[in-house]
């Protein structure tokens, strides 16, 4: 197979020729919101919710390196980052939604991944799948 080829099982990059962009784009806007929100909670009254306040902080942090490696995927070390990135967060997203679904109580306050997502009309919970999809779909073969 030619350098740059496409492993099989996968789909020309040019198939999807705004698609990457487009991912990129929804991570930042995610991005901003929530680093945006989990910094006032967290400046302002983190004493009233600590574990929701912490977990928007940290949604950020994973955010922020989501979007970086993300754009950057075509570096491969950076590619495996944003797949780690990305499944943590789909891995957060889906405990978080869960445990805030069956143990109210411990989130007082919403979280960017509590309920799924659903205060951020469920991006959350969709937009790791479709990064994952997008990185899956464009791998190129070693």
């Amino acid at each position: 197979m030619e350098a740059g080829a496409v492993a099989t099982g996968g789909t020309h990059p040019s198939a999807y020729p705004g698609g990457h962009r487009l991912i990129v784009a929804a991570y930042v806007v995610l991005t901003l919101a929530a680093l945006g929100r989990s910094s006032f909670q967290v400046l302002t009254k983190f004493d009233q919710a600590p574990l929701a306040y912490g977990l928007s902080a940290l949604a950020a942090a994973v955010y922020v390196l989501a979007t970086v490696s993300l754009a950057l995927s075509s570096r491969p070390r950076l590619r495996m980052l944003a797949l780690y990135s990305l499944g943590f967060e789909l891995s957060g997203v889906l405990v978080v939604g869960i445990l805030s679904v069956v143990r109210p109580e411990w989130f007082p306050e919403a979280t960017v991944w509590s309920d799924f997502g659903l205060g951020y009309l469920l991006i959350p919970l969709f937009l790791p799948m479709v990064g994952l999809w997008w990185l899956r779909a464009n791998r190129v073969a070693r």
